[in-house]
């Protein structure tokens, strides 16, 4: 049996699957790492044949130990036995514009746009540098989030800013690409090349949301840009800010721009207009009976909407909204509050199917498909590496004539 494992580095968490060939690319193993750096920190691990989860509570001190952990966790688990190649989630990649092979030269070029992610690239990083160093022989492969976004027009890359940062790799990118990639193909499964093929929205909403335009399955326009802290509202980040925000608060606060990072990344957004959590769940459980849950949830659907009507000018017209990603997919209330007041865009919700979390939430007769789908970016990392490992002349068995590529 030829296994993949994927990591998925964050900026406090890693979370890591390990696919099996048999039937499609199936997860073996899935797992987090979470609070990396806290005393809280945990690690999670559920093998899906039992569907038991079990949970450690750990005290890594900092992103070393903690890469150092988890590969001796996976050594003991006997994980890489059976596994024949990494996949890792990259959150930036410049101008990489898809999957790659990870080499000294890679990581290098990687090493020099950290300044691009501080949050993320330095841990991802360090999980390749520790795999290639005790596992050189297992072939890594670098699946970039940014590469979905990379046929953007040039208008939607530009900021408005002097011409010169330009140079220096200074323009909106857009991120969440491997949850895009992965929703674009299960649209063309699930409903023909023709809808994916149409003038689509992908709303991506979790504790980070975006959305992006699509049409004839190219990215025309995304709520991200130079970094994953702009657009939407999101659990932790802000989304997009009046600039003037930054001299503002360094003249009467004496905020520094780390502070800032700190402010707009990790103490704004949900948790930071509710002052209690960045968890939809527990502020809808709350909204009634405090007003700042309940403006953090009004603030998060009215920007929803905001961005659905502006992505829809960029598209010239609507044919199908994807709902994705923790909140989009598990909070039907929120769904119906995004949608509320859309219908001259001909979008329209059947509520009955929607409070089931029906796979189509629209009306038969609706101009507007409007869709509910899982993502799965553990899993387009795994088709990914098959796909460049194949495309390589690499053979393997079985994943050539897998239905699931």
């Amino acid at each position: 049996m030829f296994r993949i494992l994927t990591l998925n580095g964050g900026s406090s968490s890693i979370r890591f699957t390990v696919h099996e060939s048999g039937g499609g690319l199936k997860p073996c193993l899935e797992g987090k790492l979470d609070r990396i750096g806290s005393p809280d920190a945990t690690l999670a691990f559920r093998n899906p044949a039992d569907n038991r989860q079990h949970t450690r509570r750990l005290d890594l001190a900092d992103r070393q130990s903690t890469v150092d952990f988890l590969m001796g966790w996976l050594e003991a688990q006997e994980v890489f036995a059976s596994v024949g190649a990494i996949g890792h989630r990259v959150v930036h990649g410049m101008e990489h514009t898809g999957p790659e092979l990870i080499t000294p030269e890679l990581l290098a070029g990687l090493r020099d746009i950290s300044p691009y992610s501080p949050e993320h690239l330095p841990l991802e990083i360090k999980l390749m540098e520790i795999f290639l160093r005790r596992h050189p022989g297992l072939p890594q492969v670098a699946c970039f989030d940014t590469a979905f976004h990379r046929d953007m027009p040039r208008m939607a890359k530009l900021l408005p800013i002097p011409r010169r940062y330009a140079a220096k790799g200074v323009r909106r990118y857009g991120f969440h690409g491997l949850s895009y990639s992965y929703l674009m193909e299960e649209l063309e499964r699930l409903g023909g090349r023709a809808e994916a093929r149409g003038r689509v929205i992908l709303a991506h909403l979790g504790n980070g949301a975006s959305m992006a335009a699509v049409s004839g399955g190219a990215c025309l326009d995304t709520s991200m840009g130079f970094t994953p802290a702009a657009g939407l509202v999101m659990g932790t980040r802000s989304g997009d800010l009046d600039p003037g925000l930054i001299s503002f608060l360094a003249r009467t606060e004496k905020m520094t721009a780390a502070q800032f990072h700190q402010m707009v990344n990790h103490d704004s957004g949900l948790i930071g207009v509710s002052e209690t959590t960045s968890d939809m769940r527990e502020l809808l459980a709350r909204e009634s009976a405090d007003v700042r849950a309940g403006e953090a949830v009004g603030l998060f659907c009215y920007q929803a909407k905001k961005w659905i009507g502006s992505l829809t000018a960029v598209l010239g017209g609507l044919d199908t909204l994807v709902f994705a990603g923790g909140i989009g997919e598990n909070c039907p209330s929120i769904r119906t509050r995004i949608c509320d007041g859309l219908g001259f865009l001909g979008l329209e919700l059947d509520e009955t199917g929607n409070l089931a979390g029906a796979d189509v939430i629209s009306p038969p007769d609706a101009r507007v498909m409007v869709r509910m789908i899982g993502t799965d970016e553990a899993l387009m990392i795994a088709r990914s590496v098959c796909r460049l490992i194949i495309a390589g002349g690499g053979r393997m068995d079985e994943y050539q004539i897998n239905t699931a590529l």
